[in-house]
């Protein structure tokens, strides 16, 4: 489980949240740009770019943004003309400067899926990369939300596989096994994944420890304010000092 990320970012995965498509990522962009201009300028990371939905619309305002990711395989789907803007690498060991950057951009919960000490130890050191008065924009799961909408088990298919996933909650993370079958082989293969739920007040205290102070709250990409009920936690931090 510890490392579950390693495998599963690939072709598969891409064709798995296929509707997670650039129009959505048009509307999580515009927002936080309406909320957190400094994104519009200067050096932007955009971790965890996968295959750079995110980070595409971004550079069409700041042509500084740039992304990052551990898959091989997601940033080969990127498109052509932004491959020079990317770099492949461990979240946990930024080639960053410290105070370097305007922005860094966690796009579609790219956060939690560490131990609680490395996940503390990752928010320190976006922290320390940030520029005074830059920002941080964190997209991740409405926790108490997960909890109680929690479907243990579906199937679904997508471009001639299918997906069995039985999802649980275990130690305060959202744990997601699936076996996806071809359709026209019967090939199979297991994937998971595993995100740790902390409520809004812990990503809070997460953050001051690293210098970072809440500004905004959104539960939609397209700007709906947060609720209990929201599909999503959006919080755009800035840095202190």
């Amino acid at each position: 489980m510890a490392n579950w990320f390693e495998a599963w970012f690939d072709e598969d995965y891409a064709l798995l949240y296929a509707h997670r498509d650039a129009e959505e990522a048009r509307q999580a962009v515009s927002q936080a740009l309406h909320v957190a201009p400094e994104l519009g300028q200067g050096p932007v990371l955009d971790l965890g770019c996968g295959a750079g939905r995110h980070l595409e619309i971004l550079r069409r305002t700041n042509p500084l943004a740039f992304g990052m990711d551990l898959s091989r395989a997601l940033l080969r789907l990127a498109p052509r003309d932004l491959r020079s803007w990317l770099l492949r690498g461990d979240m946990r060991n930024l080639p960053v400067k410290d105070h370097s950057l305007s922005g860094i951009c966690l796009w579609f919960t790219p956060f939690g899926y560490f131990s609680d000490d490395q996940n503390l130890r990752l928010l320190l050191d976006l922290g320390r990369r940030l520029r005074p008065g830059g920002v941080l924009v964190m997209d991740y799961l409405n926790a108490e939300e997960v909890r109680r909408t929690l479907v243990s088990e579906d199937t679904l298919e997508r471009a001639g596989v299918r997906v069995l996933s039985h999802r649980t909650i275990e130690n305060d993370r959202i744990v997601k096994r699936m076996r996806l079958t071809r359709l026209d082989t019967g090939e199979t293969r297991q994937a998971m994944e595993s995100v740790r739920l902390y409520p809004p007040e812990a990503l809070e205290e997460m953050a001051a420890h690293a210098g970072l102070r809440l500004r905004n709250v959104m539960g939609t990409y397209t700007g709906e304010a947060f609720s209990e009920e929201s599909p999503r936690w959006i919080g755009i931090f800035e840095k202190v000092g």
